[in-house]
């Protein structure tokens, strides 16, 4: 796993297109957030993403909800520290799932979740988000240290194609983008810029 994580910020009336547009933008990983109630349209709209994801060869992953995940055939799920425990994803979804798993600013709870079986490990908010303004801050550093625990790493939080490079440097795998790209007004064109920023870091390594 390498390169742009995007993940939605629905409920929006333009979300196939938008997804489309960040996919063809060089997204490596999609995930479908959306808190809102309304199940019937979440069921549709994480059924579309999920044909658009396989079209492009890219996984789906489903936001806090594992039964969502399930219905749908989604590549896997995230979760975040009050959601379900990664044992009972993975008890739902099956070996071959994809678990994420929030660690915020904790290596410690890296190393714990690592040890229930995630299959990556996202870190953040590096930046100042418009998403999440409260979010607790990590250091670069930390996405070094972290490289001991051996799966990929996700950088979150305020990123931007001007200071995503470091995070890079820094060990992120993955840099995961909200706003970034689907607040875009061309959000293939965003998508594209940080896509480019591995291109950029493979050729100098």
């Amino acid at each position: 796993m390498r390169g742009l994580y995007v993940i939605t910020d629905g409920p929006r009336g333009d979300l196939l297109a938008a997804a489309e547009a960040a996919l063809a933008g060089g997204a490596r990983v999609l995930q479908y957030r959306d808190k809102n109630t309304d199940h019937a349209r979440r069921h549709t709209e994480a059924v579309a993403l999920q044909a658009l994801c396989q079209a492009h060869g890219v996984p789906l992953i489903i936001n806090d909800d594992i039964g969502l995940a399930a219905a749908v055939g989604a590549a896997g799920v995230h979760l975040g520290e009050q959601d379900a425990d990664i044992a009972v994803a993975r008890a739902r979804l099956g070996p071959d799932a994809i678990i994420g798993a929030s660690c915020y600013d904790s290596l410690p709870r890296a190393r714990q979740l690592a040890a229930a079986g995630a299959d990556y490990l996202a870190f953040g908010a590096f930046f100042s988000s418009p998403t999440k303004p409260h979010a607790r801050r990590a250091s670069a550093a930390l996405l070094r240290e972290a490289a001991l625990l051996g799966l990929p790493r996700v950088a979150i939080g305020g990123i931007t194609p001007d200071n995503g490079g470091a995070l890079i440097d820094a060990g992120a795998d993955l840099l995961a983008v909200i706003s970034g790209v689907f607040g875009a007004a061309d959000v293939r064109g965003a998508a594209r810029r940080y896509a480019d920023l591995f291109e950029s870091t493979r050729r100098l390594s």
